[in-house]
């Protein structure tokens, strides 16, 4: 729409739907400031998930029904297609909507309805909102108008690819970045994003093994590609919106091997914590065996261990063992 004019009340409630948001109260504080000035009685946000290149419902108020295959039965439709090119928002019955309609609203009462694909501000489309209502006249060209306004704002509460919530203990003071299953890489709400993640192509193998395992949480050393020795904390979280799919937080810091451990005694722990024995280890690392044995008799002094059973034990619970990075 070229043009967007907006009364008085209709700014007021523009503001609150973008204070909402952003204070992540999300959808149930948004719509309730949208519906101040539209007459809506339902409403579906339906997400785009880039990985699969598939839409699905996630957030619904007002329906007795949500209609499983409806989301890609509709985004098929072609005034759909068209409403993404111009980013004008839908009304219910246009011509090549009818069997739609009567499909998965009207047996339900609903004779109004305003559907609106959504852009973030950047111009990526995150999925569509549809609002419905019993009353033929409730969705007017102001309401349309008002639609078209917040609906960057409402994008991001259906941005798959940047959401993450319910990570369970992401520490203070630590940068991090998530990952599902796919290998995309999210960010997480409330922490600082690591740069040194982004950079490091196998965190999202890293990842994809953490969330396949049984662990709820792991601890390790990363040596990354400056050489710059990093503590890392790998976490389970829900990542989209409402915690809709299964994946994980890598966070990490910068440190220093602790109890002074040299970066060469930080492989021998991580070798001992996989069961090696000596020439085991002298193997992996092109060491003579007498050079892993005095190695081992530094890091028992180091640590105060006394067996190798011990030190396994400490290594694993204070994350001393590097990642396979």
């Amino acid at each position: 729409m070229d043009q967007i004019t907006l009364s008085p009340r209709h700014l007021h409630a523009f503001a609150e739907v973008g204070f909402q948001v952003a204070g992540r109260s999300g959808i149930p504080g948004a719509m309730r400031a949208l519906r101040e000035v539209i007459a809506l009685e339902a409403y579906e946000f339906v997400a785009y998930d880039p990985v699969t290149g598939r839409h699905r419902s996630l957030v619904s108020d007002g329906y007795t029904r949500v209609d499983g295959d409806a989301a890609e039965e509709y985004v098929r439709l072609d005034p759909y297609r068209r409403a993404m090119d111009s980013r004008v928002p839908l009304t219910m019955g246009v011509p090549g909507t009818e069997r739609y309609f009567r499909r998965h609203l009207e047996p339900y009462g609903w004779r109004a309805g305003l559907t609106t694909p959504l852009f973030l501000t950047e111009g990526r489309y995150t999925g569509l909102l549809h609002l419905n209502s019993r009353d033929p006249g409730a969705f007017s060209a102001e309401s349309s108008t008002m639609i078209s306004a917040v609906s960057p704002t409402l994008a991001y509460v259906t941005d798959l690819s940047r959401c993450v919530v319910d990570s369970v203990g992401t520490p203070p003071g630590f940068h991090a970045a998530a990952f599902d299953r796919s290998g995309t890489r999210r960010d997480v709400t409330g922490t600082p994003a690591s740069a040194a993640v982004a950079a490091e192509p196998r965190m999202a193998e890293l990842a994809r093994e953490f969330i396949d395992s049984r662990e709820l949480n792991r601890r390790g050393l990363w040596l990354d590609g400056t050489g710059q020795w990093r503590e890392v904390r790998l976490l389970r979280a829900g990542v989209g919106p409402h915690g809709a799919i299964q994946g994980a937080v890598i966070a990490e810091r910068p440190c220093a091997p602790p109890y002074d451990l040299t970066g060469r005694e930080v492989e021998v722990i991580t070798r001992v914590a996989l069961g090696d024995s000596n020439p085991q280890i002298a193997a992996a690392l092109v060491l003579s065996v007498r050079t892993v044995t005095t190695h081992l008799e530094h890091i028992f002094a180091k640590l105060g261990c006394e067996s190798r059973t011990r030190l396994t034990t400490r290594a694993l619970a204070e994350g001393l063992c590097r990642l396979p990075l």
